[in-house]
């Protein structure tokens, strides 16, 4: 008995690679579709950049309107030589930065190994924690200033009396502390969330296997956990030296940058000059200053955090 044979089924041909002048339209048709994007960006972000160094050169102040005119470097020279509170406001910014930011590790980390352990209601306690980051930044100033360190009716002072002592009063006495509690009070939600990611990758037979061996709690935490996190507290470090020096809004609202120049960090020294003094040529002077330094030492920070992880991969 005969078999039918189905008749040869055609071979699929492989799609044709695209040739050089089919890759040069898409990457060209890419760059248009990013185009407006970048026109954009360009027209936020530098443009106005541009007008303040435009603005650094020229005498304006807006209490003397008729005195606006071309004076080269002599803004620069002026905040760097002469003006006297220009480098006690550098050593608050670096005092406010560096205490914020250590603090809000510190407290972040505490968070973060509290709430990835299991426990009842750890939920609510989890989101808890994370609603300060959520407040509006003037809003959460306000009510520290007027609830919980006044001096009269605040918390802090009244939880004090209850030991039989007298509070200070906190935004006279311990400025620079109230802003920079203030500040961990809302960033260390933020080291809280990077913090316990890291913790979450940890394998649980990592930790099986230290328990299994003998380990204590202290020393799992210490020769594990601890470790392990090494990355992701310079990656909180980075990110929230970044962010904390832009604050301006607790400064604003708790102290006004006093008593005296206290308080005044490098952003706030900027309001001052542009928006106070109405002095804007040295206030974009002054602002420029601030982008500049703020380009070394970030750049400063990325380096060192690509040697530090270049160092752990090696």
């Amino acid at each position: 008995m005969a078999v039918a044979q189905s008749p040869a089924q055609p071979a699929v041909a492989a799609p044709a690679a695209p040739t050089g002048s089919r890759r040069l339209a898409e990457h060209q048709i890419g760059r248009l579709l990013v185009l407006p994007a970048l026109i954009f960006a360009i027209l936020v972000t530098q443009a106005p950049f541009l007008l303040t160094i435009l603005y650094s050169f020229q005498r304006w102040n807006l209490n003397r309107p008729d005195q606006r005119g071309f004076v080269g470097f002599d803004n620069y020279i002026f905040l760097l030589t002469r003006d006297p509170a220009f480098y006690e406001v550098i050593l608050n910014t670096v005092i406010f930065v560096v205490g914020a930011v250590l603090a809000s590790l510190a407290l972040g980390l505490l968070f973060a190994e509290l709430v990835n352990h299991r426990f009842p209601g750890r939920g609510i306690v989890r989101t808890m924690l994370i609603t300060p980051f959520l407040i509006m930044p003037a809003a959460a100033a306000l009510t520290w200033k007027n609830q919980m360190l006044d001096a009269n009716f605040g918390i802090v002072d009244w939880l004090i009396s209850l030991v039989g002592l007298r509070g200070p009063v906190w935004l006279s006495d311990y400025p620079m502390l109230s802003v920079i509690a203030v500040i961990v009070w809302r960033w260390a939600p933020f080291m809280m969330l990077i913090l316990l990611a890291g913790m979450q990758s940890i394998s649980e037979e990592v930790r099986e296997a230290a328990r299994v061996d003998g380990a204590t709690a202290r020393q799992e935490f210490f020769d594990i956990t601890l470790p392990h996190l090494w990355r992701f507290m310079q990656l909180g470090g980075l990110l929230g030296t970044v962010f904390i020096v832009q604050e301006i809004d607790p400064i604003f609202m708790m102290t006004g940058g006093g008593p005296g120049d206290a308080t005044t960090t490098l952003p706030y020294f900027v309001y001052e000059k542009a928006r106070e003094s109405f002095d804007i040529g040295r206030g974009a002077a002054l602002g420029v200053i601030v982008v500049l330094m703020s380009i070394v030492v970030i750049t400063l920070l990325v380096r060192l955090l690509d040697r530090m992880l270049e160092r752990q991969e090696a």
